[in-house]
This record gives C-alpha cells, structure tokens and sequence, in this order.
C-alpha cells in the first residue's frame, strides 16, 4: 500500500521576523521543532515521528517564540536533540516517499542542513531522496476557505472535529494532524492528489 508523510516545523522567530522575512542581524530560521505523519491511501495515520531541536546559533527561546508555540526553554535545554541528530531521523523516516508541507518548509529544512554541513555535522539520509511538495495552493484551491489559514486551524476553517493530540496550534505534530484531516477531507468529496503523492 502507498503511503506519503505530512510535516510541519516550529523554528526561532521574534517580533516582527515574519514580516521582515528573518532579515534583522542574527534572526535565523532554526529548527525547534519537528512533526511528520506517515499516511496511508485512507488517509489514516500509520507511523509518526515528533523531536524538539536545540538551535545552535540562537539557543536561548524568544519570549515571543514560547508564547506562540508552547515550548519552552527547559524543554528544549532537556529534551532537544542536536540538529544534524534530528534532521538526519527526520530525512529518514521520509526517505523514498512523497513529503507534503502546507507552505515551503522544505527550505528551512535546507537551510538548516546546510548549517549542519557549516558546522562539519554530516547527515546520513539526503535531502534529495523524499519528493517534497508544498500542498498549500492544491489545498487553498479546493477548499477556498482555507486561504490565509495556517496550517494549525485548518481543521477549524474546514469544519472539522479538532485533533485529538496533545498541544494545539503551532504545536508541530498537533499541526500535522490539522494538514492531514484537511486533505483527507478534501480528498474525501472528490478531489486528487497531485500526481506522485501517493
């Protein structure tokens, strides 16, 4: 049976980083954060992968990014994994399947590997073995309401029951199980999947 992988990150922000797209001095997109579900063609869950990641150049938490995500600095100092450590197991549990993100995330990914490499950290799994997409404009297209929507409240934008995990929006893998019952909605009323998702 086919299978494909949702994911999402949480990565460092401040005040104001959006709209000035992280161009202050020292605001890099770090990785904090990782979600992805593996999916089967019911679009039900079959395996899922969760790690905090302790950033590097920016290791201590904004007040800002805390307030917005729920994770905090202890969390992160305790339980975060290096990058390349967690980036690499992210990769691999992708490797050879269609990697769907509501957005780019895919270039963070990609800045933050490269930022690895930098730091002489060496990943065992290539970013060019999972086909990554962003689903964002199939999904706006086919459900109109869930434009300007982030990915955590598509659930909430498309009428849903909220998912039953722990967390809530901005929460990685709380943000995965948002994507995924938004497309299986979608899906589910006639719509398909870009060629190669599945």
């Amino acid at each position: 049976m086919s299978t494909f992988v949702v994911f999402d990150l949480e990565y460092t922000t401040w005040p104001g980083a959006v709209e000035g797209n992280w161009s202050a001095p020292g605001q890099l997109r770090e990785i904090v954060q990782i979600g992805a579900l593996r999916l089967n063609e019911e679009y039900e869950v079959v395996a899922a992968y969760e790690a905090l990641v302790r950033p590097v150049a920016n290791p201590e938490l904004s007040p800002y990014f805390t307030e917005l995500t729920g994770i905090d600095q202890e969390s992160v100092d305790r339980d975060g994994l290096p990058p390349a450590r967690a980036l690499d197991a992210f990769l691999g549990f992708c490797a050879r399947e269609a990697v769907l993100s509501y957005g780019n995330d895919m270039t963070v990914l990609a800045e933050n590997a490269a930022w690895a490499g930098v730091r002489g950290e060496q990943l065992g799994n290539s970013l060019l073995t999972p086909a990554f997409l962003n689903i964002r404009p199939w999904l706006n297209a086919h459900a109109p309401g869930t434009t300007g929507v982030n990915s955590g409240r598509l659930w909430q934008a498309l009428g849903l029951p909220g998912p039953t995990v722990p967390g809530g929006e901005h929460s990685a893998l709380f943000d995965c199980h948002s994507l995924a019952a938004a497309i299986g909605h979608v899906c589910g009323k006639g719509a398909r999947l870009p060629e190669g998702c599945v």
